[in-house]
């Protein structure tokens, strides 16, 4: 079968192909959306399960990023903030560390848990007032090192760097031994220091879904993955559809599979577990920090049903958990971790009920391996997604947006 010419093909409806659809359908340049799974969204999907909402790994969204923020409607997405800080594990307890510059009454609290010195907090300080005044521009200009060679020329002591940088950073990066790009530790610590970390009230499919919604019904084909490119021809398993610009809105491997000139990137994993308590191990909406736990699965905490409390049923908590790494092959996991639970926060962890455990191999793109759009790609073939800037939403939006308008600027021409 072979579908009528289309302006625009757009293979991925992750949140780079929806981006860059929503800014052509803007622009009134028809397009197609074709997408080989079951739904939007791509990597960033929430499932119901028994009146809990699941988000397919632990993620936030950060109410700081531009493009994002111009984009969506933030005040439909009804953002539900986490508080400012983290609950980091030192000494067989839990210390708070808050931003006493939103939270001033923390101070003393902040200044006097055993989480680093004190002029590694004169030093957060220091850095956070640094990067408030640093355009994002400058940033990724800057020249590069990894996280861990930035945190030790800035002066933090390795205690700060362990037990807090290594739990909050490595949950960020999926990667303990912070070998990611100091330009996108710089990016996302500007981020948490403008705004705040956030979930949308029905879960993060709702960013997604709201981009989709401004969008024809008719564009998006679902469960429809494509198989090749050639020339202006996309090919499915059973039609061929000819466009004028082809857009690859795919992960980076799949992009390299259509298009083999795509680098592929690296990635880092993760595998999240949901469990359901009646007694939740903490009632603040912050996340928890393995701080000096050195020799467990767990990496970080949270309780999303006191971020939204639709992330569960009345009566309920929602307990994410996130390990880093590749733990498919694990059998007895789930036990493993609820069993860690327990030496955390004692006995009332054992009454957790395990919901589902996700395990994400291709989670996020190595930033500092990101792979870009080839030089010499045909003047037709446009490449987006989070792995051509850095592992964030916002590097998708940015990207599907930048495509749009160079297509957008190719046909007014």
């Amino acid at each position: 079968m072979k579908h009528p010419e289309s302006k625009v093909v757009i293979i991925g409806a992750g949140l780079a192909g929806l981006s860059c659809a929503v800014r052509l359908h803007s622009s009134n340049i028809p397009f197609e959306i074709f997408e080989a799974s079951d739904g939007v969204g791509g990597r960033v999907r929430t499932d119901q399960v028994d009146g809990f909402l699941l988000d397919r790994g632990f993620q936030v969204y950060l109410d700081a990023y531009e493009n994002a923020g111009e984009l969506l409607d933030l005040d439909a997405l009804h953002l539900k903030r986490f508080e400012p800080g983290a609950l980091v594990w030192k000494n067989g307890k839990l210390h708070k560390l808050i931003d006493v510059f939103r939270r001033p009454a923390g101070l003393w609290q902040s200044a006097t848990a055993p989480i680093g010195r004190i002029s590694d907090k004169l030093r957060v300080a220091k850095l956070r007032a640094s990067l408030l005044k640093k355009p994002v521009s400058e940033i990724w200009e800057a020249a590069d090192q990894t996280t861990e060679q930035h945190l030790r020329q800035l002066g933090f002591s390795e205690t700060m760097i362990d037990d807090f940088f290594r739990g909050f950073y490595g949950g960020i990066f999926l990667e303990e031994e912070l070998q990611t790009s100091s330009r996108c530790f710089e990016f996302t610590y500007k981020m948490f220091s403008q705004g705040y970390a956030t979930l949308p009230e029905n879960g993060m499919q709702a960013i997604p879904d709201q981009l989709a919604q401004r969008l024809p019904s008719e564009s998006i084909h679902l469960n429809t993955p494509i198989v090749s490119i050639d020339g202006n021809t996309v090919h499915t398993a059973d039609s061929e559809i000819s466009a004028s610009q082809i857009v690859i809105a795919t992960d980076g491997k799949a992009a390299h599979q259509l298009f083999p000139q795509v680098q592929q990137p690296k990635w880092n994993s993760t595998s999240c577990l949901y469990f359901s308590a009646s007694d939740p191990p903490t009632t603040e909406p912050m996340i928890v920090l393995k701080g000096d736990r050195k020799n467990g699965l767990i990496n970080n905490l949270c309780v999303p049903s006191f971020v939204s409390e639709n992330y569960a049923p009345p009566g309920k908590s929602l307990i994410s958990i996130s390990l880093l790494g590749d733990h498919r092959s694990h059998s007895e996991l789930a036990d493993e971790v609820k069993k860690e639970a327990v030496d955390w926060f004692g006995p009332a962890a054992s009454e957790w009920t395990h919901l589902r455990t996700e395990h994400i191999h291709r989670a996020l793109p190595v930033t500092g391996s990101e792979t870009q759009s080839p030089s010499s790609e045909p003047d037709h073939i446009h490449i987006c997604g989070d792995h051509t800037i850095n592992g964030s939403i916002e590097a998708a939006i940015q990207s599907g947006s930048k495509v749009a308008k160079q297509i957008s600027e190719k046909i007014v021409a």
